[in-house]
């Protein structure tokens, strides 16, 4: 069924009754709302509180979209928010850098990407650490471009701001991926010598 169907066709089922029809529209989007939300959480439990939050609130307003976007752009702005809304809570619960058990975990997270690092020496690995160390603003619009395929206007409509902005805004979040770059391999490549 998912397949064969539009997003708009699985909609106008969801709104009918049909609860698989939805179970497909999650199929569909599941792994670029994972992407996105990872882009702002750095922590694959966050990221997948973040999409679980943003298919149920998506399942709760279905009625209320209107189509005058696409359905994923509809679902990314959905995702966006409550990715901001998650964010800003997280804040206000923040732990001690001298609590024991972070640094334990910091720890362990740096021994194991240094177990890991020779295995990832590939370019979508150093694109994607790259990605991971921009602003969330930044990682957001570079990956709505460039992964989910989306327009200026789309992602002007998104974040709620003007294609122009999000050109330019685009254009300084390359500039500084490609900082981000050119260190990373940098020291990459003295750890090689």
């Amino acid at each position: 069924m998912q397949s064969k169907l539009s997003d708009i066709e699985l909609i106008e089922e969801t709104l009918a009754g049909n609860q698989s029809a939805y179970a497909d529209l999650v199929k569909r989007h599941q792994r670029f709302v994972f992407t996105l939300a990872m882009r702002f959480s750095k922590s694959r439990e966050d990221a997948e509180e973040i999409a679980q939050d943003s298919f149920i609130k998506a399942y709760r307003s279905l009625a209320a979209f209107g189509g005058q976007s696409k359905f994923s752009t509809w679902l990314y702005t959905i995702v966006y928010t409550t990715a901001m809304t998650f964010l800003r809570k997280k804040r206000l619960n923040t732990s001690s850098i001298d609590d024991e058990a972070t640094f334990i975990q910091l720890e362990s997270q740096n021994s194991a990407f240094d177990n890991n690092l020779a295995e990832n020496k590939s370019r979508s690995y150093y694109l994607n650490k790259a990605i991971e160390q921009l602003l969330p603003d930044d990682a957001m619009i570079i990956t709505l471009f460039y992964k989910g395929e989306q327009s200026l206007e789309e992602i002007g409509t998104t974040l709620g701001i003007e294609p122009n902005t999000v050109k330019v805004k685009l254009f300084r979040a390359r500039q500084r991926l490609k900082e981000k770059l050119e260190r990373n391999l940098k020291h990459e490549a003295k750890e090689l010598i």
